[in-house]
């Protein structure tokens, strides 16, 4: 565990109605140092709580406890202490409670039964994460804890977590592999804000957002009349954080000519801005991404082997979402909290036949994928409940579209459905979707989606699509 040179034991409540539970609990973390106070039911809970909140370092709880239960309890605490993390325990349905749990604001969720090792491994992540936002800077904390943690208890997703904690110190080049929409950015924003660069920037840069000369003048800078429409010295990406972190994703995009230019940077820390004779020296921490097999680039002679053992010093793999399919709960109670209160909605759950089209999809986007169906429809539910989802991958191979298509259940509620209302909602979503692509252009939209811009018209006047679309 890292030492942030403190004398006083962390000390954590434990709360279940189990006696072995509490009191395997206790073994196992007064093992690892805390100091351990236990509470049996949810008032003794509440109570001990409130009379140590300003010394817990965090708690470890049932959700099903007599008295006041864990989702009210969670409650108090995110009121009470905001910030004090919370690992919910549980052994009853994984989809409601975890979503229930992430929504208020639990820090983790670990179902029953568990091994000693994961309740280790996830009380010391949090532990350390709480140690970790203490020992920032006052103008840094509030930021840093307002960005998400990797969320997830699947081994694969752990491994990557513990080496996060690990690797942070050190100043070791890092390259990131993993699909489209799997977390690299916010992986390499998690190693900058544990490192002790955390104080300076970190700048991020999509390699293949730029063309070749382009993405030399965004990295190195230029200088005035290097170039039509230089009419001023600008630094790049590089001096821009110095000190710092720069993140650069989808690095096997660059041109050879580019690679060439990236690894004298690296060997020498300086840059030469284009237009310019003279070098300038940097101090950054390289973070690179790529959502393409490396080793293939550089046999294909599309990537310098030699750069690519300078960024690949040490590699990180993330999964994608479709291997870790137990954390959609997790992730998707998180997603809703989020969008819920930025829309300033009362939205609190998701029903049976949303969680199984949620469970079977093959998540070709990945994270980002189920963080956009979420905020869909967080925006389009009109109750407290997301009653059905409506998966649309425009970008997925046709193989998984009709996978996808083949494993949606429909639900019909106990009280019935409105079909017509139902089926609105569906080209309503269509229709924002085509419109958002198209910039709201009519003409390009009703393209998109195979029918005349007389039809388009009507459709959008017909289903009230808001007039800001259509600007």
């Amino acid at each position: 565990m890292t030492d942030y040179n403190e004398e006083r034991p962390r000390t954590i409540m434990v709360s279940d109605d189990e006696e072995g539970l509490r009191e395997l609990l206790t073994i196992v973390l007064e093992g690892e140092g805390y100091r351990v106070i236990a509470a049996e039911c949810g008032r003794e809970a509440l109570d001990t709580f409130r009379a140590n909140k300003h010394d817990l370092d965090l708690i470890v709880q049932d959700l099903k406890m007599p008295e006041i239960d864990g989702v009210r309890l969670l409650g108090h605490y995110q009121q009470e202490a905001p910030g004090l993390p919370v690992i919910v325990i549980t052994a009853f349905s994984t989809w409601d409670n975890a979503v229930e749990a992430m929504r208020l604001g639990a820090y983790d969720y670990i179902k029953k039964p568990f091994d000693t090792d994961s309740i280790r491994q996830v009380v010391n992540r949090a532990v350390e994460r709480k140690k970790f936002l203490e020992s920032c800077p006052d103008e840094l904390r509030e930021e840093i804890a307002s960005r998400p943690e990797m969320i997830g208890n699947h081994e694969s997703i752990q491994s990557v977590m513990q080496m996060v904690l690990r690797i942070a110190p050190t100043d070791s080049t890092v390259l990131i592999h993993g699909e489209s929409g799997t977390g690299k950015e916010l992986v390499a924003r998690a190693v900058h804000y544990r490192s002790l660069r955390k104080g300076a920037p970190f700048v991020s840069v999509n390699c293949s957002a730029f063309t070749e000369t382009l993405l030399e003048s965004e990295l190195f800078g230029y200088k005035k009349g290097a170039f039509t429409g230089a009419f001023a010295d600008t630094e790049g990406v590089f001096q821009a954080a110095d000190g710092g972190t720069l993140f650069l994703d989808e690095v096997a995009d660059m041109s050879l000519t580019t690679q060439v230019k990236m690894l004298r940077v690296l060997e020498e820390r300086k840059v030469s801005p284009v237009g310019s004779t003279t070098n300038s020296p940097v101090d950054v921490r390289i973070i690179a991404a790529s959502n393409k097999d490396m080793l293939e680039e550089v046999s294909e002679k599309r990537f310098r082997e030699d750069l690519f053992y300078r960024l690949n010093v040490i590699p990180l793999s993330l999964p994608p979402l479709r291997e870790r399919k137990d954390d959609i709960p997790l992730l998707s109670g998180y997603f809703l909290a989020k969008y819920a209160a930025r829309m300033g909605k009362r939205v609190t759950g998701i029903s049976a036949g949303a969680r199984e089209m949620l469970r079977h999809y093959d998540w070709p986007g990945n994270v980002r994928e189920l963080e956009n169906v979420i905020q869909r429809h967080v925006a389009l539910c009109e109750g407290a409940t997301v009653e059905q989802i409506q998966l649309v991958s425009q970008k997925a191979p046709k193989a998984e579209e009709e996978r996808a298509e083949s494993s949606e259940v429909v639900m019909i509620p106990d009280h019935g459905v409105d079909l017509e209302e139902r089926l609105a909602d569906y080209e309503r979503s269509y229709l924002r979707e085509a419109l958002r692509i198209t910039d709201g252009n009519l003409t390009n939209a009703a393209k998109l989606l195979g029918m005349s811009y007389r039809s388009m018209r009507y459709r959008v006047k017909k289903l009230r699509v808001r007039e800001e679309e259509l600007v």
